[in-house]
């Protein structure tokens, strides 16, 4: 178990935003910190600081150039995701991402497209690839939901899904999108489900408030999820929690 550091990017600028609260129209998003320094910055103190294992998400059009210069300042050294596709898979992986993270994508009305996740295995290979299942609840479990978290697809989060798709992909990445943001708690459900798998790597995302928090996804997860944390932490505005005390426990 361990701490995965993150730069979310959105119009180009490192922010933590409410993930339910981003769309495709002109409302903006709401929004917890707009970060004063680059991309690059955060990739080059992640570096600083062997944090390896992090991941760069582009929410939405226009941060191709943050996202560049963050590959640039540590290559090798942070997966990236958000609007990966076949064809610039290849050429993210030749600006130094050690591995691609994909949603979208692999999704086609609602289901796995499996010729799409068999050409992204083929062009990218199986251990560089990430499959984000980001999801929501739902009256039939943790649905998964694509497109920048606002399309329901019809797949919900199961072992026998999880069984599945790790013939694909080399590690998985899965918000909890109704508490993204929220620094409210974790959703523990989801949580403890992902704790009865424990083959490949999971990294789990949303609502981290306290090193409470972090020690019941240590518990119900039996060890073998990490974690990421976004508005609750200090270099992203939080209070309740500082990146010293996340980088100590990783290299405890």
């Amino acid at each position: 178990m361990k701490f995965r550091p993150c730069i979310d990017l959105h119009q180009g600028v490192v922010k933590q935003i409410v993930g339910g609260t981003l769309t495709d129209g002109d409302a903006a998003p709401t929004t917890n910190f707009s970060a004063t320094h680059p991309a690059s910055w955060f990739a080059e103190l992640y570096r600083k600081d062997n944090l390896t294992g992090g991941h760069i998400i582009q929410l939405g059009a226009g941060n191709q150039d943050a996202a560049r210069g963050a590959l640039a300042a540590w290559p090798g050294g942070l997966q990236i995701g958000g609007g990966i596709t076949c064809e610039n898979a290849g050429d993210w992986l030749d600006r130094g991402a050690a591995s691609i993270i994909v949603t979208s994508h692999v999704f086609h009305d609602g289901k796995i497209d499996e010729e799409r996740l068999s050409r992204l295995v083929k062009t990218v290979g199986k251990e560089r690839l990430v499959l984000d299942l980001s999801c929501r609840r739902s009256s039939e479990g943790y649905r998964i939901v694509t497109d920048r978290w606002q399309t329901w697809t019809k797949e919900v989060i199961t072992l026998p899904l999880l069984d599945r798709l790790a013939t694909s992909c080399h590690e998985f990445l899965i918000h909890g999108v109704d508490v993204e943001g929220m620094v409210s708690g974790i959703e523990e459900p989801l949580v403890a489900l992902l704790g009865q798998w424990g083959q490949h790597p999971v990294t789990y995302a949303g609502g981290i408030r306290s090193l409470s928090d972090i020690d019941t996804i240590g518990l119900l997860g039996k060890g073998a999820i990490d974690f990421t944390v976004g508005s609750a932490l200090d270099i992203f505005g939080g209070t309740a929690l500082t990146y010293e005390a996340m980088t100590q426990r990783d290299n405890a």
